[in-house]
């Protein structure tokens, strides 16, 4: 059973930085879809980034509303993910998931669609002020 468990959140001023990290254990491997969510309260958990199995050359994908600023990347040695957010706004604010493919559901429902994910974290906590 693969578990994951984000970190880094917290608090920052717009224009900052901040990097989160997501810790995978159990029986992973390199080969499996990769992805951050964030959900701001009372919207709909959204898809940022998506990042493909190694052996697909490792693509990113990012949604308009991060491209340029938010950048995704995995260490295999390390089973962790990552997400460096740069030049943050108060509307990134939210709690950001860590969520990977690992079987489950054999539709492709796109990289920024929750229904692609089975294994999710617990969440940690952006916010951004002004």
């Amino acid at each position: 059973q693969v578990q994951l468990v984000e970190s880094g959140g917290g608090s920052v001023q717009a224009g900052g930085s901040l990097r989160l990290s997501c810790a995978a254990s159990g029986n992973t491997g390199s080969s499996y879809w990769m992805a951050w969510f964030r959900q701001a309260p009372g919207k709909e958990r959204e898809g940022v980034a998506g990042l493909s199995p190694s052996a697909s050359g490792d693509s990113t994908y990012y949604a308009d509303s991060v491209k340029g600023r938010f950048t995704i990347s995995r260490d295999n040695a390390k089973n962790a993910l990552y997400l460096q957010m740069d030049s943050l706004k108060p509307e990134d604010t939210g709690m950001y998931y860590c969520a990977a493919r690992f079987g489950g559901d054999p539709v492709w429902y796109g990289v920024y669609n929750r229904r692609t994910y089975n294994v999710w974290g617990q969440g940690t906590q952006v916010t951004v002020s002004t």
